[in-house]
């Protein structure tokens, strides 16, 4: 199954809502955190709705356990908001931006129900590919998820993001994979930076979504 997302020309679904959770953006309660859902969902004129609702589908309707929901999360927002912390754990949340989604589409569809359960989206090979480039940076990545300044430590980063791999498919996890390094300013060289575009071009991205300017891209660094 393929998609073709090239007319969204920023990170949408649920990639596109970590990326807006930032610091000093820190969520005091659910209520604060479900408005900031609320304005995601609306995005592209609602139509991020639908792909969040999907996302979050993927993972709830996955067999991966809880703490590797919670670890995604936590590893693409670098941790600025814990639902754990809130009294969520991972499902929990996401049902919670489930129900959110769903009311937003049946702002402009009144009938709208839930469709069959989504499948993942980008397997001709790509899996193989986004396993290789996060194995590939493992070590960076796995230190900088455990030695940053500006968070609690976050050691189980990439088994995370391997288990998404096999268990949510190879778009969801490429997404999340990318906003991690974001997140975490991981530093990657032009060699890399160009496999993580051309990764995007399979699986149907714009080119901004794969670099928004946020990776830490270093001409001489060989990889």
């Amino acid at each position: 199954m393929t998609h073709s997302y090239d007319e969204f020309d920023e990170d949408f679904g649920l990639s596109g809502l970590t990326q807006k959770v930032r610091y000093p953006t820190l969520f005091p309660d659910e209520t604060e955190a479900l408005r900031l859902v609320e304005r995601m969902a609306g995005y592209f004129d609602g139509a991020n709705a639908g792909l969040l609702l999907e996302d979050v589908r993927l993972l709830l309707e996955s067999p991966l356990p809880d703490e590797v929901i919670v670890t995604l999360w936590l590893a693409a927002t670098r941790r600025y908001f814990d639902p754990v912390a809130h009294g969520l754990d991972g499902r929990a949340w996401l049902n919670r931006i489930a129900d959110v989604c769903v009311a937003r589409i049946r702002l402009d569809d009144p009938s709208f129900v839930l469709p069959a359960a989504p499948e993942p989206v980008g397997e001709h090979g790509v899996r193989a590919a986004v396993l290789e480039e996060i194995r590939g940076v493992s070590p960076a990545l796995t230190k900088a998820a455990v030695t940053s300044l500006y968070a609690p430590a976050l050691p189980d980063v990439v088994p995370a993001l391997e288990r998404a791999v096999a268990e949510v498919g190879a778009d969801l996890a490429f997404r999340l994979f990318l906003r991690a390094m974001k997140a975490y300013f991981v530093p990657i060289g032009e060699a890399r930076h160009s496999r993580f575009l051309l990764l995007g071009e399979r699986l149907g991205y714009h080119e901004f979504v794969v670099d928004d300017g946020c990776l830490n891209v270093w001409d001489d660094l060989a990889d």
